[in-house]
């Protein structure tokens, strides 16, 4: 069971840094798959895109340093805490009228994930 929480915790840290590296390559394309309305596009909204990619990348990094030197009752409070990312995610979303699908489909599904795994590895119970 270790195996499988620690391995779903990993994908979930690859995975948001790889969305984080998107939103700075190509932030307005990114943009398009977060659920919200796509904005003007220029300068100014890819800069502050990128700024949503640098938080990412280092909140998957996070998740890292704690897989290689913490235990795994810390990854599982680290992850459970940062679930509340794409929980916001999910909430501006629905506030913003934007895409349902997107807000529980993406960033629900997400959250829950990241709670699942997280709350048997912060209760030792696997």
């Amino acid at each position: 069971m270790q195996w499988l929480l620690t391995g779903t915790g990993l994908i979930l840290a690859l995975a948001i840094i790889m969305i984080g590296v998107s939103y700075i390559a190509s932030p307005m394309t990114t943009v398009r798959s977060f659920g919200l309305p796509v904005p003007a596009d220029n300068s100014i909204i890819a800069s502050w895109l990128r700024l949503k990619g640098v938080r990412d990348v280092v909140a998957g990094l996070l998740v890292l340093a704690f897989m290689v030197w913490g235990n795994s009752q810390e990854v599982g409070l680290v992850l459970l805490v940062e679930a509340l990312i794409p929980t916001g995610d999910m909430l501006v979303i629905l506030t913003g009228k934007g895409s349902i699908k997107h807000a529980f489909g993406i960033h629900g599904v997400t959250a829950m994930v990241m709670v699942i795994v997280a709350i048997p590895m912060v209760m030792g119970a696997y």
